[in-house]
């Protein structure tokens, strides 16, 4: 156990908590008997990675919460409470009591007393911020206040404006249909890449669907724990779609034409004014109901997982060690655990250079990874994969980024993917040839990891692919991680372990 001993750190949970750091009553115990009580309390410094769920939780425990309304704008927040009393207690709680924090292994503030400050830990340990409460000038909150949810001079409108944080997974029209249809009829969407992440624009037919989405969706994640959604009302009247397809669709006129893949689907709205840029975590969004991830799954597998997967895992990363440090590099591991699931960050440890974090990108990949590659050789080293302590990689110098690498697997096909994870093999399976590949072509390319004893050229649907069987698994697995995604006869290749007991079951 560590105690806090950063005066820093100090003042700021003690001004959080109104108190001095002589143990006097701080400027917010005198603002108490100065300002009139009301039901409505007014909370600031409310910045975008605090939730509404966050707030929730730090005042529902003093009664019932009426009325919360986020002013994203003024980093603001306004909570009305079902009668005065509940509010005074709450201020006065927060006030009176001084808890004792204590800073764990990573990092996260733990409080110790009761329910309530437990209740709290997530809110103090968002990036050292401070936030202030007191009572509000208002009596109470107006249906307007409520609906408009407060984004400066945002008036309602039946398009809105969703920047999706924290993306792990792909974000698609179907996708944003999925989510936005239960509200109302939605008319068009188009989705474009700006300096805040990626968004898009979402036309309802009639303006209060809008507002019933808005209310119900801000803050929740599409996936479990990443893809969160920061709606705000567009200022915009009509939008215009060229193309029906993944990334725009009208579906007023769906006669619309495809564009050809690879352009900008609606250029023009990706420069529009009134957008914002700022960093949000994803950690104390509402949860919202995995989209199309349980599905793969359950898809993937035939309705049941694989055994000695839980399923249940919600640690990320994961600590792989008895590494050949003289060998392994970033790519080569990123080669290896993407066959499990996409990878957003990669870390060797530079005070043990057998060792590596890598991040997943989600809690069921992770147990994959681990259940597969646990014992796995490599470059003449038995690998051991743990999961690790840490929730996550912090990015920085050292690390390697992945997030948007084009070369995660599981970015489309999940279920086409997840159906083929196994433990490493002897035969690999390679995709993405080119049309006029031999096979000696493809034997010169791999031999140099190990003798190959068979090998077999094929075409599914229009694409030339192949299996190619080594001695041992572990020669196997250093050919996958040194060559997949290299050039071979001028396209970049895919490869994988292939679940084939030989060659010669896939004549």
């Amino acid at each position: 156990m560590y105690y806090i001993t950063s005066p820093h750190l100090v003042l700021s949970l003690s001004l959080l908590l109104g108190r001095s750091l002589a143990g006097k009553p701080s400027p917010l115990s005198a603002l108490l008997e100065m300002t009139e009580p009301s039901k409505v309390i007014h909370v600031r410094n409310v910045g975008h990675e605090i939730s509404e769920n966050d707030l929730l939780q730090l005042f529902q425990p003093f009664g019932v919460i009426t009325k919360l309304v986020m002013l994203r704008a003024k980093n603001q927040a306004l909570l009305q409470m079902q009668d005065v009393n509940s509010a005074i207690s709450a201020l006065q709680f927060y006030t009176n009591v001084q808890p004792t924090i204590r800073i764990c292994e990573h990092n996260s503030l733990h409080i110790i007393g009761s329910l309530v400050l437990r209740d709290l830990q997530k809110f103090l340990s968002f990036r050292g911020r401070n936030v202030y409460v007191q009572f509000s000038s208002h009596q109470e909150l107006t249906t307007m206040d409520q609906s408009t949810q407060g984004r400066g001079d945002e008036q309602p409108n039946r398009i809105l404006l969703v920047t999706i944080h924290h993306m792990l997974y792909p974000i698609t029209v179907d996708v944003l249909h999925q989510v936005f249809s239960p509200y109302g009829f939605v008319e068009k969407i188009v989705t474009f890449q700006k300096s805040a992440g990626f968004q898009a624009l979402i036309q309802y037919q009639v303006r209060q669907s809008a507002v019933s989405a808005r209310t119900s969706l801000q803050g929740r994640n599409i996936y479990d724990g990443c893809c969160q959604l920061d709606i705000q009302f567009s200022n915009l009247d009509e939008l215009q779609v060229n193309y029906n397809n993944d990334r725009s669709r009208d579906f007023t006129n769906p006669n619309l034409p495809s564009e050809q893949k690879g352009r900008s689907s609606q250029s023009g709205y990706g420069d529009m004014g009134g957008m914002y840029d700022h960093q949000s975590s994803a950690a104390g969004a509402v949860p919202y109901p995995q989209m199309g991830n349980a599905a793969a799954i359950a898809a993937a597998f035939g309705g049941g997982l694989p055994p000695g997967i839980s399923g249940t895992n919600d640690r990320c990363t994961v600590l792989v060690s008895n590494l050949n440090p003289d060998r392994v590099d970033e790519d080569k591991l990123f080669n290896l655990f993407s066959l499990y699931g996409n990878i957003v960050r990669i870390k060797l440890l530079r005070n043990k250079p057998d060792h590596a974090l890598v991040q997943m990108g989600d809690g069921f990949q992770a147990e994959l990874a681990v259940h597969f590659l646990k014992g796995a050789m490599l470059f003449g080293k038995r690998l051991e994969v743990n999961f690790s302590k840490h929730p996550n990689i912090t990015q920085g110098a050292d690390t390697h980024e992945y997030i948007n690498s084009n070369l995660n697997r599981f970015n489309r096909n999940a279920a086409k993917n997840y159906r083929y994870c196994c433990s490493p093999t002897k035969i690999l399976h390679i995709s993405s040839l080119p049309q006029e590949i031999v096979e000696d072509e493809i034997v010169r390319h791999l031999e140099e990891h190990g003798p190959i004893i068979n090998t077999k050229l094929f075409e599914m649907n229009g694409k030339k692919q192949a299996h190619v069987q080594f001695e041992t698994e572990e020669e196997a697995t250093e050919a996958l991680v040194c060559k997949h995604a290299t050039t071979l006869g001028g396209s970049i290749i895919r490869i994988s372990f292939s679940q084939l007991q030989s060659i010669r079951e896939s004549s």
